[in-house]
């Protein structure tokens, strides 16, 4: 229980109407979730206005409402926030309500288009082994030390953000790591937490679906850096060309990591191979087991934040020296007698993508053919799909292009975007199976002893989405039975 006019504290209020005094037994911004002393909060989201609800929240038992419109119909027991925003009220009164559980631990917040799965995690792995409990939010698992918390998004809605950094408070965490997607932001899931850091790692065409311009999309991302406070630390990719643009107003110590040119935190790669990265990281040479020049920068971006959490340099290297990346990022397995190398990775943007392309052209050996599997979502960025399609092309030997979530979409339509992209070279490359089972399956019969077989799109997700249902399905166990067929 708390009291209204507690929780309000920093909250954009323009008028009041009731008692301020009541008890609020728990805070709703599902109508359907409302019980009898909930505090409601009309959210206008991108699909459902919260405020049409409000009359039904007031019949399940609600004695408070925020809201940006008052009702016409005013009911003299409920107490009436008027507020500027109130996806913005939600993220102050959810972290008033929980006991603000981000001033008593530091929080890092981790944005941009590709490797906020693998930084956060690394985060988690590298102060886990200094000694701390930790916390963890990120797209692919919530984690309390070592309780595993299924993700659903990859940032939580704003009540369910906080009662989790709570619960990592009660366990006792000193240190939690968080994706901040460039959703999350914009709907202000993240409004009103108190964070320690922020790590930019890039960014790239991503979202527009949702942002509609790319202007958009970097404001979004920076509005992140705009809002730390002085006590904060900022580190960005100097070697991104926006990185600059993100910290132009912080208040935050501004750092940057690069391997391109002079940093807080350099790095040099000097061996790139299946076995690792030998980098040079500010004049210590070290062997890292993760591949890619993706991952040099990924790690960069977790010893520049250690360091800013007050880290011993030799420690921090001891132990980053040895941890493995996020599921589904890079994760490969070898066929048992062909010996052919099955790559299940993430990417699903054309930057992305071409990481990772760009990746195995440098670990080849350069006879073996690299054979891509690759889609796109549907109900999803349209304009990004003829250029994954261009990508996968390029950069690969042969191509299958097949579903990845198509959601409400017809699969067949989103191949035939795919192809649009493609030049004549192109279109002799690759073939389209719908069915991703098959796709892998075809992938697998078409490579020769050593190939390398990229499946990409999907990486650590255990489902596909297909007209509102999801079915199982797992990249790297398909992959698996294919192998375990093919060596019997």
């Amino acid at each position: 229980m708390a009291i209204l006019q507690d929780i309000l504290y920093k909250v954009s209020i323009r008028s009041v109407q009731g008692n301020l005094a009541l008890e609020v037994g728990d805070l709703q911004i599902d109508s359907r979730k409302v019980k009898q002393s909930s505090c409601f909060i009309a959210i206008k989201g991108a699909a459902i206005d919260g405020h049409q609800y409000i009359s039904k929240a007031i019949e399940s038992g609600a004695v408070a409402i925020v809201c940006e419109v008052l009702p016409a119909d005013i009911n003299t027991n409920v107490t009436y926030v008027q507020v500027e925003n109130s996806a913005a009220a939600a993220g102050y009164i959810a972290h008033n309500y929980f006991g603000a559980p981000t001033e008593k631990i530091k929080l890092v917040g981790v944005t941009g288009t590709n490797g906020k799965t693998t930084i956060a995690t690394l985060l988690f792995k590298l102060f886990s082994g200094l000694g701390y409990k930790c916390g963890l939010l990120s797209t692919v698992e919530n984690k309390i030390a070592d309780e595993v918390i299924p993700a659903t998004h990859t940032t939580p809605d704003q009540i369910t953000l906080n009662a989790l950094l709570a619960q990592m408070v009660e366990a006792g965490c000193t240190h939690v790591f968080m994706e901040n997607s460039s959703h999350a932001i914009h709907q202000h899931r993240s409004t009103g937490l108190q964070f320690a850091g922020a790590l930019f790692s890039n960014i790239t065409h991503d979202h527009l679906d949702y942002h509609k311009t790319f202007d958009e999309y970097i404001r979004v991302k920076k509005s992140f850096f705009d809002h730390l406070s002085s006590a904060a630390f900022a580190i960005i990719n100097l070697d991104d060309k926006r990185g600059l643009v993100m910290i132009q107003n912080t208040h935050a110590r501004k750092l940057t990591y690069s391997l391109k040119t002079m940093a807080d935190f350099k790095g040099k790669i000097l061996e790139n191979g299946l076995s690792g990265l030998i980098m040079d990281v500010n004049g210590q040479e070290v062997h890292f087991r993760l591949i890619g020049e993706f991952n040099a920068y990924n790690l960069l971006a977790v010893y520049g934040a250690a360091i800013s959490l007050g880290e011993d340099k030799v420690k921090v290297l001891q132990v980053l020296s040895n941890l493995t990346g996020a599921e589904g990022r890079f994760d490969y397995i070898v066929s048992t007698n062909e010996q052919i190398i099955g790559i299940v990775d993430y990417a699903h943007t054309p930057d992305a993508l071409l990481n990772v392309l760009s990746t195995i052209q440098k670990l080849r050996k350069g006879y073996e053919s690299v054979i891509t599997v690759v889609g796109c979502g549907g109900d999803r960025d349209k304009t990004k799909r003829p250029v994954m399609g261009e990508v996968a092309c390029e950069h690969s030997d042969k191509v299958i292009f097949t579903s990845d979530n198509p959601r409400s979409e017809d699969p067949q339509q989103i191949l035939r975007d795919m192809e649009e992209g493609l030049n004549t070279a192109a279109k002799r490359k690759y073939i389209s199976i719908a069915d991703r089972k098959e796709a892998i399956k075809t992938a697998v019969s078409l490579a020769k002893k050593e190939d390398i077989i990229l499946i990409a799109g999907k990486g650590h997700e255990k489902y596909q989405d297909i007209k509102g249902k999801k079915y199982p399905f797992n990249d790297k166990e398909v992959l698996k039975e294919v192998f375990d067929v093919l060596s019997k």
